[in-house]
């Protein structure tokens, strides 16, 4: 099971009104409970994946500054699809996936997620501009967590 159908499975369970799934594999177990809000509460992945090393800390990362956001309704936000920490960039060197201001549209990579030691690009789903960063990099973020602030085009 990949992580794109671990989202899909949470999506579907939050969406479902269940309490609880396991799903149990041969070399892989999950258990999503809800309560309102559905969390991970046991999952494990086979040692055979490949593990990448976690991005180094950025220095406080540039956020531009943008006029202040106070009527929400109009904005599309892009939340998380799972727990993890939250990166603007591949690593420090590299330069930030999408800035205030930048245009996106379905595909475009906004940052990415690590959760367990894998590294979790976040593309968006809509066409639109990135109003406001609600999260600071190398952050920890929560399921369905706010992330982005998007004016829909």
């Amino acid at each position: 099971m990949d992580i794109k159908q671990i989202q899909d499975l949470i999506r579907f369970v939050s969406k479902s009104g269940v309490n609880e799934v396991s799903i149990e594999q041969e070399d892989f177990k999950i258990t999503i409970k809800t309560n309102q809000v559905p969390t991970i509460v046991n999952a494990t992945i086979p040692a055979a994946q490949p593990v990448a090393t976690a991005p180094a800390p950025a220095a406080a990362a540039p956020v531009t500054v943008a006029e202040p956001v106070t009527d929400t309704s109009r904005y599309v936000i892009v939340k998380s699809p799972m727990i993890g920490t939250f990166y603007r960039s591949a690593s420090p060197d590299k330069p930030l996936f999408a800035n205030v201001g930048d245009e996106i549209e379905p595909g475009t990579v906004l940052c990415i997620i690590e959760a367990m030691k894998l590294f979790n690009e976040i593309e968006s789903e809509i066409s639109g501009r990135i109003v406001k960063i609600l999260v600071d990099n190398a952050s920890p973020v929560e399921y369905d967590q706010p992330l982005f602030l998007v004016e829909p085009i």
